[in-house]
């Protein structure tokens, strides 16, 4: 079965017992629904150079009458995948989609009674189910389980499903907690002892900025929410992410029970400066990680949801503590082929997926399709050396600084391409993102995949420098390399840096020496 393995110092995900990297694209949320409208896409996804379509399964078109479920648009998303030689990563849009519960069926919305809403701080009841009500958690539950058990009939020879995402960018809005009934009684209460125990365990391991709002309160290890962790919308927020958590993974075990898939939830960034209730709160975000790990420990990872600029400091938010980095959503802009690399050779990323990918239309030339291509080549090179810690990725911007790594014996250090001044890109106004990754495969030989980067080396022993014995441009074919042009003159500049241009996608073998 697909599986994570910790590996060295990375997480894998293992397919058919092989390192998998999610070269994906998720659909618009509405493409699935209808399986005519979705044909004339996965021809395009399979030329867009795709291993894995990232797609939802819509609670109120699987059981559109309670207890009578209808698995039509997973099996055809199953038989149309496996023509495509793809994989699929399913999405449960159950109680909640982008906080809302606009995917839960229409006898789960009509009947206020049983299924009832978080109610904001005037007590107004919003378009989002209060995780207080177990009638809530039960439907939901029996739902997701029904979906894994026909997986399991269904794909539990072919393992064309890979992950699964329980639920989707939960979060509480317009407020930063509920104030329904329930959830005005479970405030009040003691902090549960599950999370309480977490604390006093993982003391040294929490997050700084959730550590430092327990300590202020004298890091107490009993009391109700307030006196534990203070009066704050902060304290509101912890709250409510500790009941989205645990009912989260109620329904995530119930799901492992019946069929054990990796499974992850997602988040939708916040944004600095922006008090909790006026972004979707709650949610699996960086400042939250210690109350999802506490509350949700059948959850394998807690994945971010691209756009907000800084992608390399989200990343390393997410990458604390060992959470392996799973990109479900990017926004489908320019450079999103760069930080696939920088992603992949830098944080031993195991999913990248633009959002909407069907739509690329308004990229010209879909350049993630050429990233995909080459980090296809090489990704039997990733599997076996990321565990080794021997792969590393750079990004660069117009206004990145330098960025420096050692690799072995040597110190590498990347430049956006345009920085040349007789680069032809160097004119533009706007400078599409470098990256690129680099991966050691003995101690003078690497490859060097992606585009807009320069590349320069010195060896860490002091008293010498580097030179090039050679740099080739070529492919794989399989796990055979295919040597291309010899790139010793012009394209190095005479052995000064390799050079991947910002108008091209390339793999290069480079071997060093040290004199």
């Amino acid at each position: 079965m697909p599986r994570l393995v910790k590996t060295g110092q990375s997480t894998q995900l293992l397919v058919d017992n092989k390192p998998f990297f999610v070269l994906g694209g998720e659909l618009g949320n509405s493409t699935a629904s209808n399986t005519a409208y979705m044909q004339p896409f996965w021809p395009k996804l399979k030329a867009m150079n795709l291993n894995t379509v990232i797609a939802p399964v819509y609670w109120e078109l699987m059981e559109p009458t309670e207890g009578k479920f209808d698995f039509t648009l997973v099996d055809d998303l199953l038989r149309d995948a496996r023509k495509n030689q793809m994989k699929l990563v399913l999405l449960w849009f159950g109680a909640w989609k982008n906080s809302m519960s606009c995917y839960a069926p229409a006898w789960v919305k009509t009947d206020l009674k049983r299924f009832p809403r978080v109610e904001d701080d005037k007590g107004v009841p919003q378009e989002i189910m209060t995780p207080f009500e177990p009638r809530n958690l039960e439907a939901d539950r029996k739902a997701f389980v029904q979906l894994m058990q026909h997986l399991k009939v269904a794909d539990g020879q072919q393992h064309t499903v890979v992950t699964v995402q329980v639920e989707n960018e939960i979060g509480m809005l317009p407020t930063a907690r509920s104030y329904d009934a329930r959830a005005n009684a479970a405030f009040k209460q003691p902090v549960p002892a599950q999370l309480l125990t977490y604390l006093q365990r993982e003391r040294k391991n929490l997050k700084p900025e959730f550590a430092a709002i327990w300590q202020r309160q004298g890091a107490k290890t009993k009391g109700t929410w307030e006196e534990v962790f203070g009066k704050s919308l902060a304290t509101d927020e912890m709250f409510m992410a500790w009941y989205f958590a645990t009912y989260t993974n109620a329904v995530t075990a119930a799901g492992k029970a019946a069929y054990p898939l990796p499974m992850y939830v997602n988040a939708a960034l916040n944004r600095p400066g922006v008090a909790p209730g006026k972004y979707p709160s709650a949610g699996p975000l960086p400042h939250l990680m210690d109350i999802w790990l506490a509350g949700a420990p059948d959850i394998d990872i807690l994945a971010p949801d691209f756009y907000n600029p800084n992608f390399e400091h989200w990343c390393d938010l997410y990458t604390r503590g060992g959470n392996p980095l799973f990109i479900p959503e990017h926004r489908f802009e320019e450079g999103v082929a760069a930080k696939a690399f920088f992603a992949f050779g830098n944080y031993n990323c195991l999913s990248f997926s633009p959002f909407a990918i069907e739509g690329s239309d308004t990229l010209k030339g879909a350049p993630i399709s050429k990233a995909y291509e080459l980090l296809q080549q090489v990704s039997f090179l990733l599997g076996k050396h990321q565990p080794q810690n021997q792969v590393r990725g750079f990004l660069v911007e117009k206004d990145s600084a330098a960025r420096t790594t050692t690799l072995g014996d040597y110190r590498f250090t990347a430049k956006h391409e345009y920085t040349l001044g007789w680069s032809l890109g160097a004119k533009k106004a706007e400078w599409t993102p470098g990256g690129g990754l680099i991966i050691a495969v003995a101690p003078d030989e690497f490859y060097v995949v992606g585009t807009g980067i320069v590349l320069t080396c010195e060896p860490t022993a002091k008293g010498k420098r580097a030179g090039y014995v050679s740099v080739d441009e070529g492919h794989f074919e399989g796990e055979k390399w295919i040597a291309g042009r010899r790139m010793n003159g012009d394209q190095d500049h005479q052995g000064r840096h390799v050079r991947v241009s910002g108008e091209d996608y390339s793999i290069q073998r480079v071997k060093l020496y040290t004199y």
